[in-house]
């Protein structure tokens, strides 16, 4: 990841291939947003790179993502992310009304779901046999009734080959429709997180520290 990631920011374009595309084009034909939920799977940084690539014309992307602790770190990654078809937004208050409002637009919005949110911002819940603090934030999105809601992440090729970005729908992970409940809608997202990564296991980063107590 560290050595991709010089590439993906400032580098020319990288090889990659879709497998479910024609489910993002369905879902942007209802006319609702789309919510894209991308686990710390395989590259997650190209996931959105692709989309931004090939629908962000039209529909561009909002990613939430947390700013970093040093100046110019910081400074970097906003320039290196945001790019035609790709917006950032903040995890704050302002982020999630900038969120909200990219979908009222029948826009796209990008989360981490496995990332662990601020304290009073998730519910504790089951991830791989543990308890684990997961955020409601994407389960209250999609039940605004303004966002469709899919899975994806970008699979490493070995060798440099490039990347294929998988793309998931809410039926192939999830048993049944998403819960109301806030604590119960975590638990079905997680087991939607173990099925992704039950898929291809070495693709997950499992050194981040998925079981961390909230800030």
């Amino acid at each position: 990841m560290a050595l991709e990631i010089p590439r993906l920011w400032l580098g020319a374009p990288v090889p990659l291939r879709w497998d479910g595309a024609e489910l993002i084009e369905a879902a942007q034909a209802s006319g609702q947003g789309v919510l894209f939920m991308t686990p710390h799977m395989g590259c997650f940084e190209v996931t959105a790179q692709a989309y931004a690539e090939r629908f962000g014309s039209q529909r561009p992307m909002t990613v939430l993502f947390r700013p970093a602790r040093q100046p110019w770190l910081r400074e970097l990654m906003a320039q290196s992310r945001q790019r035609p078809g790709l917006l950032t937004a903040p995890t704050s208050l302002a982020g999630v009304k900038q969120l909200i409002k990219a979908l009222k637009a029948g826009d796209t919005v990008g989360l981490l779901p496995d990332q662990v949110p601020p304290a009073g911002q998730g519910v504790w819940a089951p991830f791989f046999g543990r308890e684990a603090y997961t955020m409601t934030l994407s389960a209250r999105l999609v039940h605004s009734g303004q966002a469709r809601l899919l899975f994806a992440w970008g699979e490493r090729l070995p060798w440099g080959q490039g990347y294929v970005v998988r793309v998931r729908g809410l039926e192939k992970l999830l048993d049944g429709a998403l819960e109301d409940d806030p604590g119960l809608a975590a638990a079905q997202i997680n087991r939607a997180m173990e099925r992704l990564v039950a898929e291809q296991p070495a693709q997950y980063l499992w050194s981040y520290n998925r079981y961390k107590a909230p800030a």
